[in-house]
């Protein structure tokens, strides 16, 4: 175990060239980029000796099946991609899941750096998906890598799935194809702490009707943008009250369970009363609190609301429910141990103890804990503030931990070949 951590320590010059080539593919969700860097993955696993399972998704078929998680971008095509070092017999298998989607960029002028550059600076490389969640995946990369001479005894897979960002396309057509291991570590961005839970998310529209007049007899007419602030109001008060109590492993968060108004459409035309509006939002889900639960508790503080105004009250807000469904989850208490192993791990790669934490965002754990029934937890490079951002960056020092400490627990957990 103490060689294979070894052989790691003078690797970080080659990860970050690797890192480097990953970011400059733009991976955005639903581009073609998307489809492009799993070819180019599926390429470096084959130079490097692992059996490769590249398969074009049928995007159709998928996404029309009723457990099928959802997704909030369009897409044609996708491609799932599974690198196997098989094992020499008889111990455990491990998955390493990391997903190769990207946010957009946004504002290219918010940026001092070139978004899809992969420079580097002061041991930082920068770029959009270099933290989320590209740095995760080059550790796991490499791990795999330097287990091919220490032999494990049992399989372990490198996962790279698309559209984890939007809903879990590509691990739930991983697991649909078959893929299972005995566990599975995510290198999402955890700052190399380890993050066995997750809140889940819903992303929701409100339909504000008002009626439309000319804006210089707005008296005759009803503002949608004004009967949309009670609602609001009442959205503000249930996420208050969500998260009066929460689990000891969110209690790091201010806001575990966030509701939040990303979109806000109303109006057409200046000079008139706006008689619609449109609001897109997103809600998290509570650890232990069903998808349904959650969504009945927006829908009853949106139908006080609008029982307690005059207008509302006779033209009701209109909740829908779209996009990706995440919903919340956590590493089973028989868990063999997962937690505790990986933390030792880490410790031997880089000393110290890593913090345990509920993460308060959705992820693909869901999937694989949920409907894979994989034992899951988190555990990457990366500071989870500078994800989705402008400067997005990663600590080439993280990589290089975290690809100790996945080769180091993947020989614990599958054994060494004697």
């Amino acid at each position: 175990m103490t060689g294979v951590v070894e052989a790691l320590r003078g690797q970080t010059g080659a990860m970050a060239e690797l890192l480097a080539e990953l970011v400059r593919i733009p991976s955005v969700g639903g581009s073609a980029a998307e489809v492009e860097i799993q070819e180019f993955l599926a390429g470096w696993m084959r130079d490097e000796g692992l059996e490769v399972d590249h398969w074009p998704i049928d995007v159709a078929a998928v996404t029309a099946e009723d457990a099928f998680p959802g997704a909030e971008v369009p897409r044609t095509r996708a491609s799932g991609l599974v690198g196997l070092l098989p094992g020499t017999g008889g111990g455990r298998s491990l998955m390493l899941n990391a997903h190769v989607d990207v946010v957009p960029p946004g504002d290219p002028g918010a940026w001092t750096e070139d978004p899809f550059g992969g420079r580097v600076a002061d041991g930082l490389l920068y770029g959009r998906g270099a933290c989320d969640m590209k740095g995760g995946l080059v550790a796991a990369l490499f791990a795999v890598r330097a287990l091919r001479r220490a032999r494990p005894r049992g399989d372990v897979l490198v996962a790279c799935v698309a559209g984890e960002e939007d809903g879990g396309l590509g691990s739930y057509a991983l697991l649909r194809r078959g893929w299972r291991a005995d566990a599975c570590v995510i290198p999402a961005p955890t700052g190399l702490d380890v993050v066995p839970a997750n809140a889940g998310a819903l992303t929701f529209r409100l339909r504000v009707r008002g009626r439309a007049a000319h804006a210089a007899r707005r008296g005759t007419g009803v503002s949608a943008v004004e009967r949309f602030w009670p609602v609001f109001a009442a959205l503000r008060d249930l996420e208050r009250r969500r998260n009066a109590d929460v689990d000891p492993l969110m209690r790091r968060w201010d806001l575990p369970y966030a509701i939040e108004i990303g979109t806000v459409r109303a109006g057409d035309w200046p000079s008139t009363v706006p008689g619609d509006l449109v609001a897109e939002g997103r809600m998290g889900v509570a650890l232990g609190e069903s998808e349904r639960a959650a969504r009945q508790a927006l829908e009853e503080a949106v139908a006080d609301a609008c029982a307690a105004d005059d207008w509302l009250s006779q033209h009701p807000v209109r909740v829908e429910w779209w996009g990706g469904r995440f919903a919340s989850a956590r590493l089973p208490a028989d868990d063999g141990g997962l937690l505790e192993r990986l933390g030792a791990a880490h410790t031997r790669a880089a000393g110290g103890t890593p913090q345990v934490w509920g993460a308060p965002y959705g992820s693909d754990l869901r999937l694989i804990t949920g409907l894979g029934g994989i034992p899951a937890v988190q555990y990457g490079p990366g500071d989870v503030a500078r994800m989705h951002g402008p400067d997005e960056c990663v600590s080439l020092a993280e990589v290089a931990v975290a690809a100790q400490t996945l080769a180091a627990f993947a020989l614990d957990h599958c054994g060494a070949a004697g």
